[in-house]
């Protein structure tokens, strides 16, 4: 292998937007591959680069890192993704963006009848929880939010 397709740590840092601590741990969820220098020293194929560009644009589709992982398991080993693998494995994401604006849009259309903390109508008020009803239900986190958009919060927690 040539010597300009190794980058280390600090280049794909660089180059990635990433820090040095998330390539380590993706290292570690086996989402990228490193190898060690003779002097121990993480070393990665420039082909990081396209997963690490996945990854970023995954994560702002909303795909948990389980997702993530599942998705790049079908890329193929040994040699880098073309356009077409790539192509492969996003094709469900239209869906799921799909399903993400129809929620956002749902969300600011509503936002004008809303007047947050200070409604004037709580009668009518989607997210009025009186003696917080949710919680006894066991609802958690921003659950008035559509599924779509609670989708990466719920990974977090």
């Amino acid at each position: 292998m040539d010597s300009h397709d190794v980058l280390s740590v600090s280049e794909v840092a660089r180059r990635s937007g990433f820090a040095a601590s998330a390539l380590r741990y993706y290292e570690s969820q086996g989402l990228i591959v490193a190898s060690r220098s003779p002097g121990n020293q993480r070393r990665y194929e420039r082909g990081v680069l396209r997963r690490l560009a996945f990854i970023r644009a995954a994560g702002n589709v909303g795909l948990t890192l389980e997702e993530i992982r599942d998705e790049l398991a079908r890329l193929p080993a040994g040699r880098t993704p073309t356009r077409a693998d790539w192509q492969r494995i996003t094709r469900h994401w239209r869906g799921r963006l799909d399903e993400q604006i129809a929620a956002l849009e749902r969300l600011r259309d509503g936002l004008d009848s809303c007047i947050g903390c200070g409604c004037l109508s709580l009668q009518r008020c989607g997210i009025s929880n009186p003696g917080d009803a949710e919680g006894r239900r066991g609802r958690v986190g921003a659950g008035f939010l559509p599924a779509a958009l609670r989708r990466a919060s719920d990974q977090a927690g």
